[in-house]
């Protein structure tokens, strides 16, 4: 939703192979379908990606690292806010881990 989409349909116009990395497969997959439906581009992909799990991050950096010819462009934007305070299962603080953690764990894992 929001300025994720819009870049995704934007990149999806302009014919680029588009990866949709998202928490959620039902949300993530209906909005692959609209993309594709108002583009025309069949090379829109969902991925499922959860910023505040690091395993989850570690696991989609491998898939594209395993499955991609090649990566032009990455955007993190994704995030959360007003969030009570919690506790990932790896121990580090929920917003903290979604909104810089993970990304910039993703960014890195994605350089190589």
């Amino acid at each position: 939703a929001g300025i994720g989409k819009c870049v995704a349909m934007d990149l999806a116009r302009r014919n680029a192979r588009t990866i949709l990395a998202c928490r959620s497969r039902e949300r993530g997959q209906a909005a692959v379908e609209e993309i594709r439906a108002a583009t025309g581009n069949p090379a829109v992909v969902l991925r499922l990606l959860d910023t505040s799990s690091l395993a989850s991050v570690r696991a989609f950096a491998s898939a594209v690292l395993r499955e991609e010819q090649r990566l032009d462009v990455l955007v993190n934007n994704a995030g959360v806010t007003g969030l009570p305070f919690a506790i990932t299962s790896e121990g580090l603080e929920q917003t903290f881990t979604t909104n810089y953690l993970g990304p910039f764990l993703l960014t890195n894992l994605l350089l190589g």
